[in-house]
């Protein structure tokens, strides 16, 4: 939170006429900048090659963006965001402002490149990541559904979503601490869009529900969402715990449910447990003389190391759904099979 303004104090990028203590309109090039998460070369750019400068501009002072300028470099940017090249954006954008927003196709009637190509995952990728620095959240959704529903969410989650956070992540790394509201709404909305595709079975299932949890101590849940999401769409019945589970719930749940799989996600070093996985990998249910025990599943980054006899290590989700689906077939379970 920031800190509260005393009396007399003016918002960033305006100034006030010189007498009279009242703020001049409009703002500047870096303050609208930083609101619209775009570099100031960016806004010159723009300026530049499809004249979306300030309408007034006055010799020898800086340049002030009105309420009506604000809201065409606006419409651009959320235009560039849904994938119209920016040339073709800037003449909408000029010609409508605002109001073009009711006569252009939705993220879903946009025309795109072949759903499948690399050329567009590249441009939701860049899209998504310019609506969530613009704090977009409307846009941000409507971009992660149309993704889902295009590519699928095998693909979209490893095509779209995961390199989108990396990206950003890496971002605002760099930056310090500024701008980490945006990685906080993109992964919300990510979730969001993982829980809406997980579906329940459509009728009982036979097979014992798998077991999904993060290890103790493990608070980065996403990776571990997307693959329950994708387990949800082949009507795989599972047990999803969440973050940060203990070891002796997790020690229950197992006994307690006989799992064929237990996916442990970790997603730092400092987290992943070897002895848990050996001890969750012996624990063991049912009567004396027909026990079960189940293949565990390391998932993530943080099992990087020392190998854990017998356990599966999938590195992408793909992967994890057909390892998944190859315990299932052997324990006589139906197999998933991961959607394009």
């Amino acid at each position: 939170m920031s800190e509260p303004r005393e009396r007399g104090d003016r918002p960033e990028g305006t100034r006030t006429t010189e007498g009279t203590g009242t703020p001049e309109a409009g703002l500047t090039t870096g303050a609208l900048a930083r609101r619209l998460g775009v570099s100031p070369t960016t806004l010159r750019t723009w300026d530049r090659r499809y004249g979306l400068g300030p309408a007034t501009r006055e010799p020898g002072r800086h340049r002030r963006w009105s309420e009506r300028d604000i809201a065409v470099v606006e419409e651009m940017g959320r235009l560039t965001s849904l994938g119209v090249p920016p040339a073709d954006a800037a003449r909408e954008a000029l010609r409508h402002g605002p109001e073009s927003a009711a006569r252009l196709p939705s993220p879903r009637q946009a025309p795109r490149a072949h759903e499948g190509s690399r050329d567009a995952f590249v441009r939701q990728r860049r899209g998504l990541s310019r609506a969530a620095v613009r704090l977009d959240a409307p846009a941000v959704q409507d971009l992660l559904t149309n993704a889902v529903e295009r590519h699928g969410l095998v693909a979209a989650w490893q095509e779209v979503m995961v390199p989108t956070l990396h990206a950003v992540g890496r971002k605002w790394e760099e930056a310090g601490d500024r701008y980490v509201e945006v990685e906080h709404l993109l992964s919300w909305h990510v979730s969001r869009t993982l829980h809406r595709c997980a579906t329940a079975p459509a009728a009982p299932s036979p097979a014992a529900p798998l077991v999904l949890a993060c290890v103790p101590g493990e608070q980065h849940s996403l990776p571990l969402e997307a693959l329950s999401a994708a387990l949800g769409e082949v009507g795989v019945a599972q047990r999803m715990f969440g973050a940060a589970v203990p070891v002796e719930a997790v020690s229950a749940a197992v006994r307690r449910t006989g799992p064929a799989v237990v996916v442990l996600w970790s997603q730092a070093r400092s987290t992943a447990s070897v002895p848990l996985a050996r001890h969750i990998a012996d624990t063991r249910w049912g009567v004396r003389g027909a026990r079960g025990r189940p293949v565990v599943m390391l998932g993530g980054p943080g099992w990087a190391g020392p190998a854990v006899r017998g356990a599966l290590r999938p590195t992408t989700l793909r992967e994890a759904l057909t390892q998944i689906g190859k315990v299932s077939g052997e324990r006589g379970n139906a197999a998933p099979r991961p959607r394009d």
